[in-house]
């Protein structure tokens, strides 16, 4: 499985490593290898290839370890706190979970004689959550792109603002025509979220500071469930004539999102080289305490043979699979409510109930998130057993008689506990993903991936199942049985590429490397860019070590 990340060329007369994609030179004729020593000629580069915190990075500042920890709680009282913020608000309009369909059976409840009212509400919630995943999907690399080409933050932000406008027109929606145009536009904007925090989180945190941080704004989803658990409740209590109370639900959560956007745009950092709440100083400690990741914190310059080795590279696609593999599942979080329904709650109680949802997403989360960043190297062991109580809950679910209701929803609520295990696999993609046009397409590949699962998904409730539902609970448990294997697999493939790498000869080829800018005086000078922050990939920097 090693040779498998040989993705470079090797030179017929040893070990020398050929680097897959050679960095572009300007004022040099030199070969890398014509110095007497046998090491690489000093080479001058175009600025396009290196990382934008390339130069903050060269000016040789010293780390105060204290301050470089002030650094990391500025940026967490702020960013972090905006990224949890907007993650809650997924949560309640609908892309990560499919909470806003509670509108459907409101719609019923409410008597409301529309054209919806026609077709199955099951049936019906299937399709939506098809339809918003199909969106995401088809603009998900595009949005990507779009991420790597424009300032983060700003990007976001218009994002935001037309979900927010998408998100107010449910209310006015009388037909599935309708819902399906909105679900389209949400699902559309949604692929820009995810990959957004990914690539800022790996800009401002170190690699152990990643997975708890992804873990903070992600577990923000089951924060935002508890509190649109009661504000589906208490929606269902207005009384307004020519208004439904689901139209207020999707009006409230509306103006919500447009605020969100305004203060996004205003106030969220695009990255440490140019954050308004830092210092010229302070921006070069937050870029240099990063050395440590060999990412390097972005690159505008879009470089199409990044993207090639993204392809063919293995660990892509073996998170890839995982992605899609554990989001099949996710359509629980559509047919959830239904399926506690089916056990003879009434809707009121049924929604109620959501909120312990959101309570052992934030525990899980939480308590997984901080073992994988004490114990070392212990993401794919962590993730993996964090998997055990959702097969226990498949298989009570499957055999538990039905007359037993209580238990069927506690293993219900058991089947929840596995969330840990994707959100610990997307800081570890982010984590063992170096160059930046390789890390945007990963990230999509593994996004897409993601959307593929939760499109397929739907499609195992079926009429003719219920009401026990036992094929759609073996689907699930057999991803969930598969995908504690891909974690364990992947792990051993990157533990085997580490191995590897640790007999090779130290590889000096990007040792001297220098990109022209112009200093105070307005002189060009030559400035030393040290190879963190030459926008290598993990293939072509040889003293890249993957977390395992």
């Amino acid at each position: 499985m090693a040779r498998l990340f040989n993705l470079g060329r090797r030179h017929k007369q040893g070990l020398f490593y050929e680097p897959l994609v050679p960095l572009r030179r300007v004022g040099s004729s030199e070969s890398l290898n014509d110095r007497d020593d046998g090491k690489p000629s000093p080479v001058s580069i175009v600025s396009t290839e290196v990382d934008t915190a390339a130069q903050l990075a060269g000016e040789g500042v010293d780390i105060n370890p204290e301050e470089a920890d002030r650094e990391v709680r500025q940026f967490s009282g702020l960013g972090l706190s905006f990224s949890c913020a907007l993650t809650a608000n997924e949560y309640f309009y609908a892309p990560y979970h499919e909470e806003k369909l509670r509108i459907l059976p409101q719609m019923n409840t409410t008597g409301m004689g529309t054209e919806l009212l026609s077709y199955d509400i099951r049936l019906i919630c299937s399709r939506l959550g098809t339809i918003f995943y199909l969106s995401y999907l088809l603009f998900e690399y595009p949005q990507n792109l779009a991420l790597q080409r424009f300032p983060v933050g700003k990007w976001m932000s218009l994002n935001i603002f037309v979900w927010g406008i998408a998100l107010s027109a449910h209310a006015a929606c009388k037909n599935f025509a309708g819902l399906f145009i909105v679900r389209s536009v949400l699902g559309m904007c949604e692929g820009s979220i995810t990959a957004g925090f990914m690539i800022v989180s790996s800009m401002f945190y170190t690699r152990n500071e990643q997975t708890l941080r992804v873990g903070y704004w992600f577990l923000m989803n089951g924060t935002a469930q508890i509190i649109s658990g009661f504000i589906s409740f208490g929606t269902l209590h207005i009384k307004t004539e020519g208004f439904e109370p689901w139209q207020w639900l999707m009006a409230i959560t509306g103006v919500l999102t447009l605020i969100t956007a305004i203060t996004f745009w205003l106030y969220f950092p695009d990255s440490p080289t140019n954050a308004w709440f830092l210092t010229k100083y302070e921006r070069t400690v937050a870029i240099r305490r990063l050395k440590e990741n060999q990412t390097g914190v972005e690159n505008k310059h879009f470089k199409i043979d990044q993207v090639h080795e993204a392809l063919r590279d293995p660990k892509t696609w073996l998170f890839a699979l995982f992605s899609a593999l554990n989001n099949v599942p996710n359509s629980l979080t559509n047919q959830g409510q239904m399926i506690v329904a089916s056990f003879g709650f009434t809707y009121l109680q049924t929604t109620l109930l959501g909120c312990i949802d959101g309570v052992i997403e934030i525990a899980t989360i939480w308590t997984g998130v901080h073992l994988a960043a004490h114990y070392q190297n212990a993401r794919a062991y962590v993730g993996a057993v964090y998997f055990i109580p959702n097969l226990i809950g498949v298989l009570l679910l499957n055999v538990l008689p039905w007359s037993n209701r209580l238990g069927l929803l506690c293993a219900q609520w058991l089947t929840g506990v596995g969330t840990t295990g994707f959100v610990l696999s997307l800081s570890w993609l982010s984590n063992v993903t170096a160059g930046h046009t390789k890390r945007v397409t990963v990230n999509a590949i593994m996004l897409i991936a993601y959307c593929i699962g939760n499109a397929a998904g739907p499609f195992m409730w079926q009429e003719r199942f219920k009401p026990r539902n036992h094929i759609p609970w073996t689907i699930i448990g057999l991803c969930y049985t598969l995908c504690p294997i891909l974690l364990l697999m992947i792990r051993r493939v990157l533990s085997a590429e580490n191995k590897r790498r640790d007999t090779e000869p130290p590889d000096e080829t990007y040792d001297e490397v220098f990109v022209e800018v112009t200093d105070t005086q307005g002189n060009c000078v030559r400035q030393k860019v040290e190879k963190e922050f030459l926008d290598l990939t993990d293939v072509q920097n040889r003293d890249f070590r993957y977390v395992l």
